[in-house]
């Protein structure tokens, strides 16, 4: 990750240096970032800690105004610049997406070497493909190397395409709420083994009988997050 920590919580507490502020949520091009995106997420870096990960970020908001990501579809650990593979998981998750009234808003990866977190040519294709129906989709990048359960703000930088190049977001324009008991979730989970329960696209490959929605693992975080947070 770049230096500087670029997620404001939506509490307006401020994890940067700076002091707190209020943040006006209204505005144009601002992405919150919900415990269950956020918690899966983390969990399929953790899940495969040798391994590139990939996922889509959802949301079940309308288009237009603020992006509001409130889930993520974990995708592959293995071979990540395979296009066939990649079509075939955005296809079945475009269909689903379609079933279950969400949309597809963004990108998340976790590169295989901690010390590099920066888009991959494979991330920014699959950003770019995503772009073109959606206008202010993101990219997600894990900085693995912060990934510790004691580390105090989220291991993320987001990007935003301007043009026909990925840029970085102003930190102040990403929240996450309740970050302390996000982060709390996100540690019993692994703590108690129940990370396993989380399903990637490619483990669904291995056996279809897997399911790559994770509803059982949605339920548990559900269940953690609740009354905790009110926006899982």
């Amino acid at each position: 990750m770049r230096d500087g920590e670029n997620i404001q919580l939506k509490e307006c507490l401020c994890v940067t240096n700076t002091p707190p502020e209020i943040i006006s949520f209204d505005a144009m091009g601002e992405v919150e970032l919900s415990c269950l995106a956020y918690v899966k997420m983390y969990l399929h870096a953790c899940l495969f800690p040798r391994c590139s990960v990939n996922g889509l970020l959802l949301s079940s908001s309308p288009a237009g105004g603020a992006v509001c990501v409130t889930d993520c579809v974990p995708l592959l650990h293995s071979h990540l610049p395979l296009a066939p593979i990649t079509q075939l998981a955005l296809t079945q998750v475009d269909v689903w997406c379609a079933q279950t009234q969400q949309r597809i808003v963004g990108y998340y990866q976790a590169n295989a070497c901690v010390s590099d977190s920066s888009p991959t040519p494979c991330a920014l294709k699959i950003a770019d493909k995503i772009a073109e129906q959606c206008n202010n989709a993101v990219l997600l990048m894990i900085d693995s190397g912060k990934m510790s359960p004691d580390y105090r703000v989220p291991p993320i930088v987001m990007y935003e395409r301007k043009d026909t190049r990925w840029t970085l977001k102003d930190k102040h324009t990403i929240m996450l709420r309740q970050w302390e008991e996000t982060r709390e979730i996100a540690s019993q989970l692994l703590v108690s083994g129940d990370h396993s329960l989380l399903v990637d696209f490619d483990s669904h490959l291995d056996d279809i009988t897997r399911d790559w929605t994770n509803q059982k693992l949605n339920a548990k975080i559900a269940e953690l997050a609740s009354p905790a947070n009110s926006n899982v």
